[in-house]
């Protein structure tokens, strides 16, 4: 069986970082990637998807040192869901996220590099993350 889920998009926000009980460096941030396509009446249509991302150890002080909001991203590793239950509901509540392998920096939004940049950071906001326990 294989798991592996492989991105391109830009961060929609700066990395967030903290330390396990153990000390080890985990590093949260998430990326938005397009689709686009022509819609039967010949209209372009665009639809973005955000994408959780957590990294471990090395790759998350990496990645919290040069990762920032608009830089594109190119990532591999493995989707995992995870749930809590809510402090106040009482509810069990599930995120699914990337967890990341390896990721490499490619460029940012408005940068003169030849890297091409998907935009992805200017289609909207970003869900926000209310119940999640850090």
């Amino acid at each position: 069986m294989i798991n592996k889920a492989i991105l391109l998009g830009n961060l929609g926000r700066d990395p967030e970082s903290r330390s396990t009980q153990t000390g080890m460096p985990v590093t949260n941030f998430s990326i938005a990637t397009n689709r686009r396509w022509k819609d039967k009446e010949g209209n372009r249509q665009e639809q973005t998807e955000w994408h959780n991302v957590v990294c471990f150890g090395r790759q998350a002080e990496i990645a919290a040192q040069y990762l920032t909001s608009g830089k594109q991203v190119y990532l591999e590793g493995r989707l995992q869901t995870r749930s809590w239950e809510d402090k106040t509901s009482g509810e069990t509540k599930y995120r699914t996220e990337i967890v990341c392998d390896n990721f490499q920096m490619l460029g940012s939004r408005g940068a003169t590099a030849a890297a091409p940049t998907t935009g992805a950071a200017d289609v909207g906001p970003e869900p926000e993350d209310d119940d999640i326990p850090f």
